[in-house]
């Protein structure tokens, strides 16, 4: 079942292009060390279970396609974070592998402008609930697609990666 696309709210332009901003300033990307993420691919099988299909959403700022993800969560192990991203974002449930599947790097444009790298450490969820109602339900698209759909609509090269070659692990 494909959940029924949500109307997002206007597109805000961003401030400046990333690699504008970074060429202008190169000393402040790295002045920190990475900034941690967790996030979720999340997935469910069809066709008898030879295929999968997996869910992207979009940002509530740009409306560009991600995966859901978010910063650590206090009291929380790194894989309950990307789960709990996951339902918040996207409303969806299910069996979390407990050790990361990949990870991969981004620049974070936080209030401000001020650009940050960040590490995401992706887990994998096995989805088995949908929901309807959610945390960010109406701030995002959320969509079923194939490995090589949602690798074509995100931006990160190293998630494109993950998710072409995506295989669920037991």
């Amino acid at each position: 079942m494909k959940p029924k696309k949500e109307s997002r709210k206007p597109v805000k332009p961003p401030s400046k292009h990333l690699l504008q901003q970074l060429a202008q300033t190169p000393e402040t990307l790295f002045a920190n060390a990475f900034r941690n993420q967790y996030g979720a691919i999340c997935f469910r099988r069809k066709n008898g279970d030879r295929e999968v299909e997996i869910l992207v959403i979009t940002s509530r700022d740009t409306g560009r396609w991600i995966v859901p993800k978010g910063w650590p969560i206090k009291g929380k192990e790194p894989h309950e974070a990307a789960a709990t991203e996951a339902w918040e974002e996207a409303g969806v449930r299910g069996k979390v592998r407990k050790t990361p599947i990949g990870r991969y790097t981004y620049l974070k444009e936080l209030e401000g402008g001020k650009v940050v790298p960040c590490v995401v450490e992706m887990f994998q969820v096995e989805v088995k609930e949908v929901g309807s109602q959610f945390k960010e339900r109406g701030q995002r698209v959320v969509d079923w697609v194939s490995p090589d759909e949602a690798a074509r609509r995100v931006r990160e090269v190293e998630l494109k990666s993950l998710l072409v070659n995506f295989k669920p692990q037991d």
